[in-house]
């Protein structure tokens, strides 16, 4: 892995070059072994939040993890390209628009002592910002090179608050175009319901059961691409212990080992159907 400006970055991938970079701001991951078209995104993997904020917020560490969702960059890391985000929602949340990506509260609870700065403000929007210029320039090359894309968006989320049962994997389809790709989102969620899961965990799947897919990395991409689908794709945080901030690693592992086939399968698949 090398250190690449935003530009750099950029420009690698208008070149179609192969290659593995931090942004020069740490701020998120992006690998490309291959020029494949699909591509899986972990945009709230990341747990940094910068230390010139640390006094400032009244949520603690572990507030943050809670909230976060750790380890689905992880489930995703054997594909050709995956991008990441190294920093914490409540820093800045990438998968919110500009205007509401930093939080003045957060989960029912204020953030911040005081408000924050606009030197502070603009630290995080820039760092939101250059994401997305790398993600119009990958997402661009892809439809290019492929003429079609389908991203997987992966995402977890605290079933233990809910006061129902809830399904291992949800996704969310409320902002892509059911109609044409109905088939390969009906076939996902079949796909994440025959996972084979450790520990007598049940692999559920139901689509808009919890979350309707409204997050703006997936919303950014359908209204920027017409050619691309986003599969906002939430696990539960079954391979947690979400209140005693327990991983399990045994559970990431089946879900990185089950998705390593059958998520490239799936893409093959949607490649074929709807290739130019």
């Amino acid at each position: 892995m090398e250190k690449l400006s935003i530009a750099e970055i950029i420009e690698k991938i208008q070149k179609e070059e192969i290659f593995e970079a931090v942004s020069s701001d740490y701020s998120f991951t992006i690998k490309i072994e291959e020029y494949v078209p699909y591509v899986c995104g972990a945009v709230h993997d990341g747990h940094q939040f910068r230390q010139e904020l640390w006094e400032n917020c009244m949520h603690t560490e572990y507030e943050r993890w809670y909230e976060e969702d750790p380890e689905t960059k992880a489930m995703v890391q054997s594909h050709p390209i995956v991008i990441a985000g190294m920093d914490s929602r409540f820093e800045y949340d990438l998968n919110r628009a500009p205007e509401t990506a930093i939080y003045t509260d957060a989960w029912g609870k204020q953030l911040w002592y005081k408000p924050l700065s606009e030197e502070m403000r603009i630290k995080s929007l820039n760092k939101h910002a250059n994401f997305y210029k790398v993600v119009h320039a990958l997402i661009s090359k892809i439809e290019e090179k492929f003429s079609i894309c389908i991203v997987y968006d992966m995402h977890s989320y605290n079933w233990q608050r809910w006061d129902r049962e809830v399904p291992t994997w949800n996704l969310g389809t409320a902002n892509v175009d059911n109609g044409r790709f109905g088939n390969e989102i009906e076939a996902w969620r079949g796909i994440l319901e025959q996972m084979p899961l450790p520990n007598n965990i049940k692999s559920t799947s139901k689509i808009n059961d919890t979350f309707q897919g409204n997050g703006y990395f997936l919303k950014y991409i359908t209204q920027n691409f017409n050619n691309t689908l986003v599969l906002a794709t939430e696990i539960a945080k079954v391979y947690c212990d979400e209140l005693a901030q327990i991983t399990y690693p045994e559970v990431v592992g089946a879900v990185e080992k089950y998705l390593k086939e059958e998520l490239k399968l799936h893409a093959q698949s949607f490649y074929e159907t709807h290739k130019k």
